[in-house]
């Protein structure tokens, strides 16, 4: 039964996104506008899901995404709340490198550091106090299940605890945005769930908080992601000598009725399934 919800103001567009490297086409063409979800008395934040079979340019546009790579042609917008809004509206700026959140699959960390020094330094360019910034961290490593951990080495954290500690320091670091790239490879169930606990306490910590994620798990990309996309070759130049990357096909879970649902129906599976089914033709 579809949930009820509004969506406002645009929080990310990429528009004719094209990537190429020297003569490679990577990616070419990528469209996607998506908006502040708001659901009635729940606070909540949006998770995207990224997925496709593998070499098809979903690294690349994250690269994209998080100002990391360059567009050949193309722009990656996302709101600019340092400027008032104008007529009601938030400005758009171009993405650059720091402000969309990134953690990749070895959860990088200072080595020198312990989690709490690592977790004030991703606050250096914040205007709070000190004292602002250390109840701040205080308070996400209590909800995070940090707390013990706070005057260990990454070498001493397990690799859940690291990797929940590269997430708080990307968010603390670049606001609103989150890219993560395959969180779920090579886990175990219980540091799955984990990482599904950290994604809740992400979106339930301010409505403008978004998720970005890509996984080769297609049950786990329906089951957690409000909005899907399926990167790919479109059909004409899967078995060309050239090819590039593209979004093939935009699942709206949200309009689907299958978002933000406790169990995994029927409805669900069949979503999954058209999805496969989508990704083996691209």
């Amino acid at each position: 039964m579809p949930v009820a919800y509004e969506q406002k103001d645009t929080i990310l567009h990429v528009e004719n996104l094209t990537v190429a490297y020297g003569e490679k086409v990577v990616l070419k063409d990528v469209n996607l506008i998506e908006r502040d979800v708001v659901r009635p008395e729940k606070k909540q934040g949006q998770i995207i899901a990224f997925v496709g079979r593998s070499g098809r340019g979903k690294s690349t546009l994250f690269k994209a995404l998080t100002g990391l790579a360059k567009p050949t042609s193309g722009r990656v917008l996302i709101p600019d709340y340092s400027q008032p809004p104008t007529d009601g509206r938030q400005p758009a700026k171009l993405v650059e490198e720091g402000d969309v959140g990134f953690v990749n699959q070895k959860y990088t960390l200072f080595r020198h550091k312990t989690v709490y020094q690592a977790l004030h330094f991703a606050l250096r360019k914040s205007n709070l106090s000190s004292q602002e910034k250390d109840e701040k961290i205080m308070h996400y490593l209590a909800d995070w299940g940090l707390e013990k951990n706070k005057d260990q080495f990454p070498n001493e954290l397990s690799g859940g605890q690291r990797q929940r500690t590269a997430i708080l320091e990307q968010l603390l670091s670049s606001g609103y945005y989150m890219v993560l790239d395959e969180p779920f490879s090579g886990l175990d169930v219980g540091n799955i769930d984990n990482v599904k606990k950290a994604f809740q306490l992400i979106n339930e910590s301010h409505e403008l908080n978004t998720i970005m994620f890509s996984t080769h798990d297609i049950e786990l990309a329906v089951e957690l992601a409000d909005s899907l996309y399926v990167i790919g070759y479109p059909p004409a130049e899967v078995n060309a000598a050239t090819h590039a990357g593209t979004i093939i096909k935009h699942f709206d879970l949200k309009q689907m009725g299958l978002a933000w649902h406790d169990g995994f129906d029927n409805d669900h599976l069949a979503c999954v399934h058209d999805i496969k089914k989508l990704m083996l033709q691209s």
